[in-house]
């Protein structure tokens, strides 16, 4: 695998103009697609976190504020350098559209805002899904100063509708029990602009996410909430005054349409020896679907 280094982090909105370009491109051009993903790995070195950026991300997600960076705000930070892999031309995906699956995430130690961060992003495990074609975007933030690496994420995305001829398509899995929702222990309330309210702060601007229009030209029925601004809620309240080292994980099952009421239950378990880690999952109260899952668990130092 190759390295390519970038001068800084990139800003997300010109990642997504120049996607609009590419797919226009695209559909220009009588050129076959990639098939594999390029064997490249991308990465900003000694790159500083943006003080006033960091308080209107713990604002917005309703964190107290801190010195430390939350372990969903990280991912906003590294993010970027992901997705500079998506939007180059050898990248066998298309950028705009792509669908949050899941997230998997190790943050390994307290990380102050002042530190300098080096952020390297690489993509693997191309595969076929049955609505399309999945991918995992790779993110690790070390120190700038030691090499250290702090935080470690999984990203999964998914091409709806676009399927590669390498893979054959996956059979449809078997059927899942029917969720019996818990007794909720919270209900979140979002409004129509919390996509381009998150989208203001993070610099996502997928359009899947600012408008019921721009959301309705890539195929989806309305605009719909940020995985990662539920992630970053959820299990920022769980470790709010948990500082061990510790990791996460999220599955996406259905998208959260806005304007939308979440009903959510976090369970903790704690053993003897102290806290075990905690489980959540977050529905919709009217239909009984379930929009995510997942986990926090502290990791030995």
């Amino acid at each position: 695998m190759t390295d390519t280094e970038l001068t800084e982090i990139p800003a997300l909105g010109k990642l997504y103009v120049g996607a609009v370009g590419s797919a226009a491109r695209a559909r220009l051009s009588s050129s076959a697609a990639p098939q594999t993903l390029p064997s490249d790995r991308h990465t900003v070195r000694s790159a500083h976190v943006e003080l006033e950026r960091l308080a209107d991300f713990q604002r917005l997600v309703l964190h107290s504020a801190s010195d430390y960076l939350p372990s969903g705000y990280v991912h906003t930070f590294a993010f970027p350098v992901a997705m500079s892999l998506m939007a180059r031309d050898d990248f066998p995906l298309p950028l705009l559209g792509m669908v949050h699956l899941s997230n998997s995430v190790r943050h390994l130690r307290p990380i102050h805002y002042t530190e300098p961060l080096t952020v390297t992003a690489w993509a693997e495990n191309l595969r076929g899904h049955r609505a399309g074609t999945q991918v995992d975007l790779i993110a690790e933030v070390q120190s700038a100063d030691s090499g250290e690496t702090v935080w470690h994420g999984r990203s999964t995305y998914l091409a709806k509708g676009v399927f590669l001829p390498r893979f054959d398509r996956p059979d449809s899995p078997a059927a899942r029990p029917d969720f019996v929702p818990p007794q909720p222990t919270a209900q979140w309330r979002l409004g129509a602009d919390a996509g381009r309210n998150y989208a203001a702060v993070s610099g996502d601007f997928n359009p899947i996410h600012l408008s019921s229009l721009s959301a309705k030209a890539l195929g989806m029925k309305k605009s719909l909430a940020h995985g990662m601004y539920l992630a970053s809620r959820v299990v920022g309240d769980i470790v709010a005054s948990r500082p061990e080292p510790y990791e996460w994980t999220i599955d996406f099952d259905s998208p959260v349409f806005l304007p939308a009421t979440v009903s959510l239950s976090i369970s903790d378990t704690d053993t003897a020896d102290g806290y075990a880690g905690s489980t959540f999952v977050g529905w919709n109260g009217r239909s009984r679907r379930r929009h995510f899952a997942g986990t926090v668990q502290p990791l030995a130092c």
